[in-house]
């Protein structure tokens, strides 16, 4: 080979080596790229759709002569709120983030131990279906009953007030997590199961190898919907036992005449909600099978 042709080779190569990075990197910015067109489209449909409930907020406010408040004055009381939320006066002047704090408190007690009964539950309804014609008739029975019909058994039981409500919540924390754990231990193809047997896997081997990762995705959905309906219900409960959380703040303001407090309150409690939904969505994308 002459000493041009290895020349021309050697260019060639260089040539390829340059263009294949540079052809990743454009890549990756158009990507980027259209991730922030993404991200701004939907921080732009946000924001219009925040402008137009505070107008109709607004709107309703004049028509109701200013008995219902509005955003203004709301997010004035929102911001004093926020500027001081842990003072302590007294068992019935507490700042908001201790109310809060309580509240996220009795629902993170309440859905770990109704997690902890509806997982194996589920397991046991969606491997068995011996399990499943049990506790498949309980779930429907008990399934449809509010939380709150739970509270004077609560109270009866456990003769305490916020054990009370931490048995209410335990309650709705049951049904989305068994419901989706039985279901997606059910869809496992037959295909897996076969593969456990080929390679001959014992039962907790198959367990932890094959059918909680199946299943994780639609475990952790069902462990979503439950903390959503879980802190839904704690703001009834708190109202029904009082004393602290965010509940009996709604309560307690309203009973002083305060509807700036009662729609500030609404607002952190839709807030805490988003932020319980947006962290288990966030894990639930993590453990998604993705082909």
């Amino acid at each position: 080979m002459s000493e041009r042709e290895l020349t021309l080779g050697t260019l060639e190569e260089v040539k390829n080596t340059s263009v294949a990075p540079s052809r990743e990197g454009a890549k990756k910015l158009k990507v980027i790229g259209e991730k922030i067109v993404e991200k701004s489209k939907s921080a732009v449909f946000a924001a219009l759709g925040l402008i137009i409930f505070g107008g109709l907020w607004e709107l309703l406010s004049a028509v109701t002569k200013d008995a219902l408040p509005g955003p203004l004055a709301t997010l004035t009381v929102l911001y004093e709120m926020i500027s001081d939320p842990f003072y302590d006066y007294g068992p019935n002047d507490k700042g908001i983030g201790l109310q809060l704090i309580n509240s996220i408190k009795t629902v993170v007690t309440g859905f770990f131990l109704g997690s902890l009964v509806a997982i194996p539950i589920g397991i046991l309804m969606g491997a068995s279906t011996v399990c499943k014609q049990i506790f498949y008739p309980i779930v429907q029975l008990l399934k449809p009953v509010s939380p709150l019909a739970w509270f004077p058994i609560g109270l009866v039981v456990f003769k305490d007030t916020g054990l009370a409500t931490v048995f209410i919540v335990f309650i709705t924390s049951l049904w989305s997590t068994l419901i989706n754990t039985a279901f997606g231990i059910a869809s496992l193809a037959q295909d897996h199961k076969n593969v456990a047997k080929a390679f001959g896997f014992s039962k907790m081997r198959y367990l932890t190898k094959i059918l909680i990762p199946f299943s994780l995705p639609h475990i952790i959905t069902g462990l979503r919907l439950s903390i959503s309906v879980a802190w839904l219900v704690i703001v009834a409960g708190e109202m029904l036992s009082g004393g602290a959380g965010i509940g009996f703040f709604v309560w307690d303001s309203w009973n002083a005449l305060s509807l700036e407090k009662v729609i500030s309150a609404i607002i952190i409690i839709g807030v805490v909600g988003l932020l319980f939904d947006k962290l288990f969505t966030y894990i639930e994308n993590k453990v998604a099978y993705k082909a």
